[in-house]
């Protein structure tokens, strides 16, 4: 619950900071490389803009680049992953082996190659991304069907005379969700962290987008002044841990034997 809390109050931050905030994000906000104080709480960078309002707008990057790539890396892994599950045969090797090549490359790794080789920018960032993540989900969907398949309902729909179509998205694929969105809530801190690395190495977002990853390259750039990189490291922190502690409570309500004692 806590980190649902959490989640969903940076979610609101997001919708609303542009109501509330005292500065401009990109806008000069006091003098250059000011420490921590009363009128800047997490000091200023190099050009003089405020750390702390930055930090709160990198949320306006950061949480729609994971729900984006979440969101169209499951649809295009769970298609597929039903498919090959369900068909099998010749479909289910060529899309199994597909996933296999694009899973044999580190995803760091692959990310950064796709990256550069479509150029710098938050858009490509997230076609990368969505590249190294749907086989993830191609292959967990895939499982799941290959396990409800042989159920006894599915037998009892096919003697009924089920068309192959209603029987995998109504009596199948129903059944396949749960870890599903398990995974996809656990996801969404690496996501971030996987993001705010491109955006770190110059792949990402650029100049002056208020960026967790570009903002920490601000501050690797004036490393003395520690306060740059301090409040987007935090923000990254903060959604991961979230991110990961309200994916292990949604296992434990979706599947009971994972609780202790259980």
């Amino acid at each position: 619950m806590f980190a649902a809390v959490v989640l969903v109050a940076l979610v609101l931050v997001a919708l609303t900071i542009p109501l509330w905030t005292p500065y401009d994000p990109i806008g000069l906000a006091g003098r250059r490389l000011q420490p921590p104080s009363a009128a800047h709480w997490l000091g200023t960078d190099a050009l003089g803009r405020d750390v702390l309002v930055r930090t709160l707008f990198g949320a306006r990057y950061s949480l729609p680049i994971a729900a984006v790539v979440l969101v169209v890396a499951v649809g295009i892994g769970v298609t597929l992953g039903a498919l090959a599950g369900f068909l099998g045969g010749i479909v289910d090797n060529v899309l199994m082996r597909l996933a296999d090549i694009t899973l044999a490359f580190p995803p760091v790794l692959l990310a950064m190659a796709i990256a550069a080789s479509l150029g710098p920018g938050l858009v490509n960032t997230a076609l990368a991304l969505i590249i190294v993540w749907w086989p993830i989900y191609a292959r967990l969907m895939r499982a799941q069907v290959l396990n409800v398949k042989k159920l006894d309902h599915v037998d009892a729909a096919i003697v009924g005379g089920v068309t192959p179509a209603r029987l995998l998205t109504h009596h199948i694929m129903p059944l396949c969700w749960s870890p599903i969105f398990v995974n996809m809530t656990m996801d969404v801190g690496q996501v971030i962290l996987l993001a705010a690395g491109l955006s770190f190495i110059g792949l990402g977002a650029q100049p002056p987008t208020p960026e967790w990853g570009q903002m920490i390259a601000e501050g690797a750039s004036n490393f003395y002044c520690w306060w740059i990189a301090l409040g987007p490291g935090m923000a990254i922190f903060l959604v991961s841990l979230s991110s990961n502690f309200l994916g292990d409570g949604l296992r434990d309500v979706a599947d009971p034997r994972t609780r202790q004692g259980g």
